[in-house]
């Protein structure tokens, strides 16, 4: 009995766990590819700074989302330790 329920806590982590990664992936790409590529045309009419907002995207704007996402995705792995009590 004790094994059946490991098993389930352990999926329901990984579960959270995948979950987690993948809404993270998914912003990732849809800045990087969407904003900074296939968007860049429509974002470019507007100007953030002087520059075209799908410049920035591209050549900024990636980068300082990709940093941000690494804070959320810490933050939120450590509320998922902590929830099924894996945490330090």
């Amino acid at each position: 009995m004790n094994d059946k329920i490991m098993d389930e806590k352990s999926k329901a982590y990984w579960s959270a766990t995948l979950g987690l990664l993948t809404k993270i992936m998914l912003v990732w790409t849809f800045v990087t590819f969407g904003c900074g590529i296939l968007l860049a045309d429509i974002l470019n009419t507007i100007h953030l700074g002087g520059y075209p907002l799908g410049f920035w995207f591209a050549q900024q704007g990636a980068i300082y989302i990709y940093i941000a996402l690494i804070f959320i995705y810490a933050k939120k792995m450590g509320d998922i330790d902590i929830k099924f009590d894996v945490h330090e």
